[in-house]
């Protein structure tokens, strides 16, 4: 520990705010559950509103930190901008007083691994483990002065704030490809001087013809390897997709899986490895979770793999299962889980185009923004995890590290 650095217990400088309230009194506040806090990503991924929820609910204002307690793990910490109300299994968190310790340091200090390692050992419970505040408050830490405090906060907030930014970027990056797909190939917009034709799926531009999408695009299935057969697993270096990759990064481009399978267990498996720049759609359980994969990878049984050409480009192929997906939906069947199968998917219907280059120009900048977007929030997020435990700690002091944040800002 740094020679001017203090150590106090975690309850001498943080405090539990434990105020609850009825939400029948306050139903335009916004309401927050663990289910609206993403995981390790310190972002909220929605939110609810109180006129939603009966029980009695915690208080939080803006700044407050939110800490998820179920699973501490899970990593699920966030702080608000705005005040509002929050499930009772969210800790709302603030500094006891901010002479010792500020509100932001705190706050860096609740995000570390080290935090969250010990939220997780002290944690009550087997089947569901909850964070104990009466433990973690006996806990010690050490903290640089105020003035080192405020440094550390100023670098660690500005690549959140980057990162936060390119996430809203790419928001509307993707809304505006969106309403782009819908001006050409759903309000016909480019062609509404030219003469239309009746077809299934009502006027379409002339020239324009009706396919089933199972004409125009191979779509793939997937498998998984045997799960005991170390070989199949151990050193793989091909990803495999499962529906969790999808719904836990929420990201149009993926940046990988998180288990990998070997050649052997491709080979002895029905997985189907395919190229880079295909459409994953889950297609059970949780339907229609999207994302471009960025290199060949494989799926397990839980996905249709679209695989884009000439014909139908991957931007149009997106466009068409995002506004579609209500008829994808309805053409799910099961009594256990809801699941569309290849065939009725390949059988849904789709306008084909002429004369779309233009639309394929504009739009493809679009795709292009997000996914540079995307890759810049991984180097900056891998920057900000590597700066937050070591500054923290004080194993290096923020004057050896100022350069490489800036150079990445």
């Amino acid at each position: 520990m740094p020679q001017n650095w203090k150590t106090y217990k975690l309850g001498d400088v943080a405090v539990l705010n434990k105020k609850n309230i009825n939400p029948k009194n306050f139903n335009d506040e916004i309401y927050i559950g663990l289910e609206h806090i993403g995981k390790g990503s310190f972002l909220i991924e929605s939110t609810g509103s109180a006129s939603d929820v009966t029980s009695n609910k915690a208080i939080f204002a803006s700044g407050d930190i939110l800490y998820g307690k179920i699973r501490p793990y899970f990593k699920k910490v966030y702080r608000p901008k705005f005040s509002g109300i929050c499930s009772t299994d969210i800790l709302v968190i603030g500094p006891r007083n901010e002479s010792n310790v500020t509100q932001d340091y705190l706050y860096q200090l609740i995000r570390t691994q080290e935090f969250t390692d010990r939220a997780t050992e002290t944690s009550t419970g087997t089947k569901m483990p909850r964070a104990d505040w009466n433990s973690l408050t006996k806990l010690n830490y050490s903290f640089p002065p105020l003035s080192e405090q405020k440094a550390i906060v100023s670098i660690l907030s500005a690549l959140d704030d980057k990162i936060e930014l390119n996430l809203q970027q790419n928001k509307t990056l993707e809304e505006m490809a969106m309403a782009l797909y819908k001006h050409w190939f759903v309000d016909f917009g480019p062609f509404q001087d030219g003469e239309f034709v009746d077809s299934e799926l009502g006027m379409i531009p002339k020239g324009w013809e009706v396919k089933s999408i199972g004409e125009l695009i191979e779509t793939l299935g997937g498998g998984t390897p045997k799960t005991k057969v170390i070989e199949y697993w151990q050193n793989g270096d091909i990803d495999w997709y499962s529906p969790t990759d999808l719904t836990s990064a929420n990201s149009l481009y993926s940046l990988g899986t998180a288990k990998k399978i070997t050649k052997l267990g491709l080979q002895k498996s029905s997985a189907k490895l395919f190229p880079k720049n295909s459409l994953l759609m889950s297609s059970r359980a949780t339907i229609g979770a999207i994302t471009i994969n960025r290199k060949e990878a494989c799926t397990n049984q839980g996905f249709i793999t679209m695989l884009p050409n000439d014909k139908l480009s991957l931007y149009q192929l997106h466009g068409w299962t995002v506004f579609n997906m209500d008829v994808i939906i309805s053409k799910a069947n099961g009594s256990t889980f809801k699941e569309i199968s290849k065939t009725n998917f390949r059988n849904l219907p789709i306008a084909l185009g002429i004369k779309i280059q233009d639309y394929l120009t504009e739009v493809s900048n679009y795709y292009s923004l997000i996914e540079s977007n995307i890759l810049e929030n991984q180097t900056l997020t891998q920057l900000r995890d590597t700066l937050l435990p070591k500054l923290i700690s004080g194993e290096v002091r923020l004057k050896e590290f100022e350069k490489t944040a800036e150079a990445a800002l």
